[in-house]
């Protein structure tokens, strides 16, 4: 039976087109909101819905979703590392190189892949049939822990958490050069970039982009490439590659925003295969008991040997 979701939009939110809001508030691609309110899915408590309508705030809006459909991507049977798993939800540590949805050029071998297998169909329908159960994402290349929703109510309440930055990602990386200061925060909008769409970049205009915080401590220098802990307050695409790049220290072996190329990287191709970035801490609320509960993965192996490899050697 046709699910329904409701929520109400706030003052904060004047402005907003409702398809974007509609993506943010259930973590659907805006694509898939533009989808169902083409469909009619999506009703107003005042005003006509169509994905360029905007927020006055105070609107109730109402999610009707279909039916579920047999889901696209196809069950296969790849080993996950699992740190934690229930009725509601399930914790992965996700290895570099695999993607987390299927997509064009990536239909097979992605994370939705394995999971369709692991949990025989027990993952929340609201990211529809391209991203069933994915709450948030990390880059391909980027290793390390995420939550996924065995059911709708447990993605309606990790989407509200999301939302109103009520969980803690904490990851780890190695950037180009050496810091000024111990710690410190970049808040700076985050949107496409305006020529590469395959690359975001900090908007410079007011009103352009959508914020985005990263809190950043050093914990041990290297000469010229550093190790630090960065802290999301929000979770743009590419976030910390972006800030990081633009405070003149990109990761190291990012070949997006200039962390590749060095002699360095060069002499450890082994260890370095894409950005050098961990998501090794998320802390949230379980959507169910209320427990507050954190979960913590071991550093890989390459980044445990790179950082060996740094106390070594002089850089």
């Amino acid at each position: 039976m046709a699910e329904e979701l409701h929520v109400t939009a706030t003052g904060s939110d004047e402005g907003k087109r409702l398809d974007g809001f509609l993506a943010a508030a259930f973590s659907l691609s805006r694509s898939a909101a533009e989808r169902l309110i083409a469909e009619g899915q999506v009703t107003l408590s005042q005003g006509e819905a169509n994905k360029k309508y905007r927020l006055k705030g105070g609107e109730e809006i109402t999610l009707t979703l279909p039916d579920p459909t047999p889901a696209e991507a196809q069950p296969e049977d790849i080993p996950l590392d699992i740190i934690y798993e229930d009725n509601d939800i399930i914790v992965i540590n996700k290895p570099s190189g695999m993607v987390v949805h299927p997509a064009a050029g990536n239909e097979r071998g992605t994370l939705v892949n394995a999971l369709l297998y692991h949990c025989k169909g027990t993952l929340s329908g609201i990211g529809g049939v391209e991203r069933p159960g994915i709450v948030h994402r990390i880059d391909k290349d980027t290793a390390g822990l995420l939550v996924v929703a065995k059911n709708d109510a447990a993605h309606i309440a990790l989407s509200e958490q999301l939302k109103v930055h009520d969980v803690s990602r904490i990851y780890y990386a190695i950037a180009l050069g050496n810091f000024k200061q111990d710690c410190g925060t970049v808040n700076a909008p985050i949107g496409r970039h305006p020529v590469d769409r395959k690359r975001m970049a900090i908007c410079r205009r007011e009103g352009e982009g959508r914020v985005a915080i990263t809190h950043y401590t050093v914990l041990q220098r290297f000469g010229q490439m550093t190790y630090i802990r960065c802290q999301l307050e929000t979770g743009r695409t590419h976030q910390i590659r972006v800030h990081m790049a633009s405070l003149g220290h990109p990761l190291l072996g990012d070949p997006v925003y200039g962390g590749n190329g060095t002699k360095f990287e060069a002499r450890h191709r082994t260890l370095i295969d894409g950005q050098c970035l961990f998501a090794g801490e998320l802390t949230l609320t379980h959507p169910k008991s209320g427990e507050r509960m954190t979960f913590k993965a071991p550093l890989p192996e390459t980044f445990e040997s790179l950082l060996g490899v740094l106390e070594k050697e002089s850089w």
